[in-house]
């Protein structure tokens, strides 16, 4: 019989089987096992750990091959981290001096990286983030799914009418060009009709992209993000903001942030010599939507194009330039994340009636609480421990109307 303890169960997850390991909070081993994903062995495997019942599940990849289980522990009450796949590796290989991988291996290098490290994300039982990544990612799909049958409806358009290409083709003009086109031969009335059928596929999923995108500002809307505010970010890329931030307390500061987002740039100095890397670390899809919404602001007059500008001016060639537009959007982002939360956690309490103090989060010199902050586009993130980015609010402070953000460049 195992002795009830305090533990923390390492979970390698992998489609048809999860390997588990059991370790105490001073790291040693007291228990382990595999178990199927089915139903049978979900069951068998609550069964094993029911003999400890103060746990703490660490999952791998709760956002990719681990999410399933994550999803079914976190609805029977568990509570569960999750655990980076690169944290995870270094650990393996400190631990064991050699870098070969087991399941066995895996699940106690994941736990181990939950023994010794505090701040690992706490996943959530509310079941809104989860819904709008699952709405993002099949915008995504949908998306992707509409560039290829535009390209194929523009293979066979081009064979069709040579000569003629359209770009950004949509579902009206390609039919136009469709319906002056009346082929003889059997081969060119074979290609009218598959480009018939690539044309009634664009429509299709035209209309299903509409319709995602409204259910998508309804969900945005409902949650009082002010996301979409920024100019470039539209309903899409606000989603998958909110989806794969989730608690935005969990940064200590912008510069956290920029890191998580792939925006800050590496220190990559020797002697006397001071220079910077572009970073391909951090959450990439994070990265991307911060991609589109410089590029959008560059098309139109907005301030990110003024201050692109002005690096430019100031001597950055465009993609330095475009990094650091990248880099001050990404502060943006979290400046509205932070007001967003301030606003909820205020709105909770007044209604409540509790006091409203509000949750910890943003420092006092970030620009959550300036709205003319000092920042510089090659900040780093920070070495060692942050303040607080959400100050307390003094006693008697209410916030009834909502703070508007205006991007700060």
């Amino acid at each position: 019989m195992a002795v009830v303890d305090d533990v923390i169960i390492g979970v390698d997850p992998h489609k048809l089987s999860a390997t588990i390991e059991v370790v105490n909070r001073r790291g040693l081993l007291v228990g382990a096992g595999r178990f199927t994903t089915d139903k049978s062995g979900y069951r068998e495997m609550r069964r094993y750990v029911a003999v400890w019942p103060k746990r703490l599940w660490a999952v791998e990849g709760s956002g990719g091959a681990g999410r399933p289980l994550a999803q079914r522990l976190l609805e029977a009450g568990e509570p569960v981290v999750d655990v980076p796949a690169k944290l995870a590796a270094r650990a393996r290989l400190f631990d064991t001096g050699h870098n070969r991988k087991t399941d066995a291996l895996d699940a106690h290098s994941i736990a181990m990286v939950a023994v010794r490290t505090s701040n690992l994300r706490q996943l959530s039982t509310d079941p809104s983030p989860e819904a709008l990544r699952m709405l993002a990612d099949r915008r995504d799909e949908l998306s992707h799914l509409r560039v290829q049958t535009v390209n194929r409806l523009q293979r066979l358009l081009s064979e069709l009418v040579p000569g003629k290409a359209k770009r950004d083709l949509s579902a009206l003009q390609a039919k136009a060009i469709l319906a002056a086109v009346r082929p003889r031969d059997i081969a060119g009335k074979t290609r009218r009709r598959m480009a018939a059928e690539q044309l009634a596929d664009l429509v299709v999923v035209d209309a299903k992209l509409k319709r995602i995108k409204a259910e998508l500002k309804a969900e945005i809307a409902a949650r009082g993000s002010t996301l979409m505010e920024i100019a470039g970010v539209g309903p899409a890329g606000a989603a998958r903001i909110l989806a794969d931030v989730g608690d935005v307390t969990r940064f200590a500061d912008r510069n956290r942030f920029a890191s998580w987002t792939g925006t800050a740039p590496i220190d990559a100095s020797s002697g006397e010599q001071i220079r910077h890397r572009l970073s391909r670390a951090g959450n990439r899809r994070m990265n991307h939507v911060l991609h589109i919404a410089a590029i959008v602001q560059l098309r139109h007059d907005t301030p990110g194009r003024a201050y692109f500008l002005r690096k430019l001016a100031a001597g950055k060639t465009r993609m330095e330039a475009l990094r650091c537009l990248k880099r001050r959007l990404s502060d943006v982002v979290y400046r509205h994340l932070v007001a967003d939360a301030t606003t909820l956690t205020d709105d909770h309490d007044e209604l409540a009636g509790a006091s409203p103090g509000g949750h910890s989060g943003a420092a006092l010199q970030s620009s959550a609480v300036d709205s003319h902050p000092n920042i510089d586009t090659s900040d780093q993130p920070l070495p060692g421990p942050a303040a607080k980015t959400l100050p307390a609010a003094a006693p008697g402070r209410k916030t009834t109307n909502r703070r508007r953000l205006e991007p700060a460049y």
